[in-house]
């Protein structure tokens, strides 16, 4: 697999052969999914899954076009041992890689297939059966209207479902404070607001770091006697963040993290950052204030540098593999604890299907111990996430 740099700051993936060239039917594809508006991580991680497969199928001297059903559940096996085809291990082998991993790998290739079926080529129909027994009953949307049965996959990744991983009120409340916390005896803040107001947004609104990264000023509406809100615009950002999805969503908060907001603006201007952007209103929300060029946009690697900070300092009181991604979990619930609909937690994280939220946050309503160690309902009652006001 070859990173490829666009220029501006754009980056994207290929596949290179033995004869370090582009793989012309891997290309065709990835370049499928750029023109589609993909996200360069989703091409990242569909080129590493066809990089490895193409290596398996090297390995069992076999053609692309030519697969067989032997040879996907043979890839599954090499994925999770290692072991080359043809070679039995003496005992139980490690896996190496997770099931959700592997399903992952294995959702790339059925996805290649499937292009390449779109393209009008006769290859790997078998990945597809029309019959069987779903292992849900779910259907897509306008599934109805389809002629025949719904396709089943004729291979699929047994997974044992998790719960999504959270924090508790108390640890939440603990990664804002070593950021920054203001000094009532002093009246002044203390560290960086930047960063307390980061987490804070996070918490209170379940955004993806790619989003909150893509926030501009203009996208942020102050109360002035209404409830403030944000909106997430789908834009092209110098780092290559997006917002997933593509879709736009505006998302109401409390007047407290509209206070954090002004005290976070305030020492931006205070610091020149309005003399020296172009314009504040398409000015980045979150920017260097120290290393790197000054003002520019964060990367997502400062915010990850933050965090394994936070994780030392704080360790033996927060878990230790917590990431940003955990304030959208806790954020969702919350919400389901303190019982809004699910169609409202969809709308607010931005799920394309509200079947995506079941999927991920259906356990959390018949977990009567995340109710016992904290008060869920408490943390969500300071939020401005309404029914009606969750457009």
């Amino acid at each position: 697999m070859q990173r490829v740099d666009l220029g501006g700051g754009e980056t994207t993936w290929t596949v290179l052969g033995p004869d370090h060239l582009p793989v012309d039917a891997i290309e065709r594809f990835l370049e499928y999914l750029r023109q589609c508006d993909r996200s360069p991580n989703t091409v990242r991680s569909y080129a590493r899954a066809l990089a490895l497969w193409w290596e398996f199928l090297a390995l069992r001297e076999r053609g692309w076009d030519g697969v067989q059903i032997e040879d996907l559940t043979g890839f599954l096996g090499w994925l999770r041992t290692g072991l080359p085809p043809g070679v039995e291990p003496l005992g139980p082998v490690e896996s190496q890689l997770g099931s959700a991993t592997v399903a992952v790998r294995l959702q790339a290739v059925r996805s290649f297939y499937d292009f390449q079926q779109l393209r009008g080529l006769d290859v790997a129909g078998w990945m597809w059966s029309t019959g069987g027994r779903r292992s849900t009953r779910y259907l897509p949307f306008l599934a109805h209207v389809r002629p025949g049965p719904p396709a089943v996959a004729t291979v699929r990744v047994a997974r044992r479902r998790r719960s999504a991983p959270t924090l508790t009120p108390r640890q939440m409340e603990l990664i804002k404070d070593r950021c920054g916390r203001f000094d009532r005896e002093t009246r002044c803040w203390v560290g960086s607001v930047r960063d307390r107001f980061f987490f804070a947004l996070l918490e209170e609104t379940g955004l993806r770091l790619g989003e909150a990264l893509s926030l501009q000023h203009r996208d942020w509406h102050s109360g002035g006697g209404e409830n403030p809100f944000l909106e997430v615009v789908p834009r092209r950002h110098p780092l290559g963040v997006r917002v997933k999805g593509g879709e736009y969503r505006k998302l109401y908060v409390s007047d407290g993290l509209d206070r954090l907001y002004a005290e976070y603006l305030w020492q931006l201007c205070d610091a020149g950052m309005d003399t020296v952007v172009a314009s504040m209103d398409v000015g980045y929300v979150f920017v260097n204030l120290a290393g790197g060029q000054r003002f520019a946009p964060m990367r997502p690697e400062t915010i990850y540098k933050l965090v394994n900070r936070i994780r030392r300092e704080l360790a033996g009181q927060v878990p230790p593999q917590f990431s940003p991604h955990w304030f959208r979990h806790t954020h969702a619930t919350a919400m389901l604890l303190s019982g809004r609909p699910i169609h409202v937690v969809s709308r607010r994280l931005g799920h394309a299907d509200v079947q995506t939220t079941l999927n991920t946050y259906a356990w959390v309503t018949d977990d009567d111990e995340l109710r016992a160690v904290a008060d869920w309902s408490a943390v969500a009652s300071s939020w401005e996430i309404g029914d009606a006001q969750s457009g």
